[in-house]
C-alpha cells in the first residue's frame, strides 16, 4: 500500500480516503459510511494496488 502512496491507519476520520473492510467491519464501516468515505472489499483493494507490488 505504501508503494502506491497510501498509509495505514487504525481509525476512520474525515481525512480517510478509503476503508478496506469485509462485511463484518462494524463501527469503522458505519463511521466511514457516515463520512462518505469510499469502502473497498479486500479483493477490490488487492486489484487496485496489485500493479505496485
Amino acid at each position: 500500500m505504501e508503494r502506491a502512496g497510501g498509509r495505514a491507519s487504525s481509525s476512520v476520520s474525515a481525512k480517510t480516503s478509503m476503508l478496506v473492510a469485509g462485511e463484518k467491519a462494524g463501527s469503522k464501516r458505519a463511521k466511514a459510511e457516515s463520512l462518505g468515505v469510499r469502502i473497498a472489499s479486500p479483493d477490490e483493494f488487492a486489484a487496485l494496488v496489485g500493479e505496485f507490488l
